[in-house]
């Protein structure tokens, strides 16, 4: 980073700082157009390469394009049937299963007796759990290659996406663990596959919850689990990550960033306004931190845009606490000899490559695959690739044949997938 981005990151910091206070003095409205600018100035390194993006390309131009994403963005449209859980604390989860057709159906089963001997098992089931500030959607690529395949389940994190505000959150004002996470994902598993095998798929804070899952419930994954994908994700050590950030900068990001999400969390109606005055700021952090590629598809970065723009700002401040204290490096130890794919963008800011090949390092027989030219959200920007690695690790995990092919829904063109 530039002398000049380093003095712009250290203002906004002095910025953020002297906002919280001001907003605990209570001049909220004034404090959170402040902090909300200065969060995103700091997440965003100072925003250089954001802003020579906004000087070229004019504010109606921008707003327009949106629009005509929205209308005509074919992503994020697949539906299946849908169900619903309830976690401990009676948090509504929902869910959507993609049930195999019965043509394919019929043309697996000589696989799994192979597999599983002569008495046929309950089809096996992946389920796919998505990251921090997204939802189910975000698998969109390798569950449109997937129908009809393999049965697959989708759900949404509590207070994410079509799932309900978590009860312990909005009642109780407890703030989100991981290890929660990893009991909804229990209660997901026996509300939508009671029985039979499972593949447990999981993208950055979903392969935390998988991890979690693990953790608390070892006898589930050694009885009942046949492979694992940890994408973009990490076990631990979170609270070390930069963001691409020098370290004077991070240091002060960490010091103020938790106190100001909390303070803005409380006054959320009013940080939303302010939210979407600074929408194209946010749109240009939004794509520095998901993608690696300069020329990713503007349908695909809208659409990653339109998922974390509808995670509340209040949703974003009572998880963020949630990373710094995650831990799972032993549970990984419940997926030993299970097929595992471990997969990271080598370009993610958010949980850097590095992290996946510690995961990798403690699981020998994993397969490690890292994408060059990828950031976090790796799923959308190389479907391609992905759901490749996907299909190989479903053929191992004795989910798939192993000459079974998917479709051509990995395509990032305007065409690919139904909306």
């Amino acid at each position: 980073m530039s002398e000049s981005n380093a003095e712009a990151v250290a203002s906004a910091v002095a910025s953020a700082t002297e906002a919280a206070t001001e907003a605990a003095a209570g001049g909220w409205r004034r404090a959170t157009g402040i902090a909300g600018v200065a969060i995103g100035v700091v997440a965003a390194g100072a925003a250089a390469g954001v802003a020579i993006e906004r000087l070229t390309v004019g504010r109606g131009m921008r707003q327009k394009a949106r629009l005509a994403l929205d209308s005509a963005g074919p992503y994020g449209g697949l539906r299946g049937n849908p169900g619903k859980a309830y976690a401990g604390d009676g948090t509504e989860l929902y869910y959507e299963v993609d049930d195999v057709e019965p043509a394919a159906e019929s043309a697996l089963t000589r696989r799994r007796r192979r597999l599983f001997g002569r008495k046929e098992p309950a089809p096996v089931t992946v389920v796919f759990s998505h990251g921090y500030c997204l939802n189910q959607d975000s698998w969109h690529f390798q569950r449109a290659a997937l129908r009809g395949v393999v049965r697959t389940v989708h759900w949404d994190q509590r207070s994410h996406g079509r799932s309900a505000r978590g009860v312990a959150q909005a009642r109780d004002g407890r703030p989100v663990t991981i290890e929660e996470l990893g009991r909804d994902l229990k209660a997901v598993i026996d509300a939508a596959v009671p029985e039979g095998p499972i593949v447990l798929v999981g993208h950055s804070m979903g392969g935390m919850t998988v991890m979690a899952l693990a953790d608390a419930f070892p006898d589930l994954v050694r009885e009942r689990v046949v492979g694992v994908a940890l994408v973009g994700t990490s076990s631990g050590r979170l609270g070390e990550v930069n963001f691409g950030l020098p370290v004077a900068g991070v240091n002060a990001v960490r010091r103020v960033l938790p106190g100001v999400l909390k303070a803005l969390g409380q006054r959320a109606e009013l940080v939303e306004k302010g939210r979407r005055a600074t929408a194209d700021l946010f749109a240009g952090i939004i794509k520095r931190y998901s993608f690696a590629t300069r020329d990713v598809d503007p349908a695909v970065a809208r659409f990653a845009e339109r998922m974390i723009e509808s995670t509340p700002i209040d949703v974003v401040a009572e998880y963020y606490p949630a990373f710094n204290d995650h831990d799972k490096t032993e549970a990984l130890a419940h997926f030993a000899g299970l097929p595992v794919l471990v997969l990271a963008g080598v370009r993610d800011l958010v949980t850097p490559s590095e992290h996946s090949e510690a995961i990798a390092g403690l699981l020998p027989d994993a397969e490690l695959v890292l994408v060059p030219d990828a950031g976090h959200l790796v799923m959308l920007e190389h479907p391609e690739l992905v759901t490749d690695r996907l299909a190989d690790l479903l053929a191992r995990a004795g989910a798939v044949p192993a000459a079974a092919t998917v479709d051509g829904y990995g395509s990032t063109s305007s065409s690919a997938g139904p909306g």
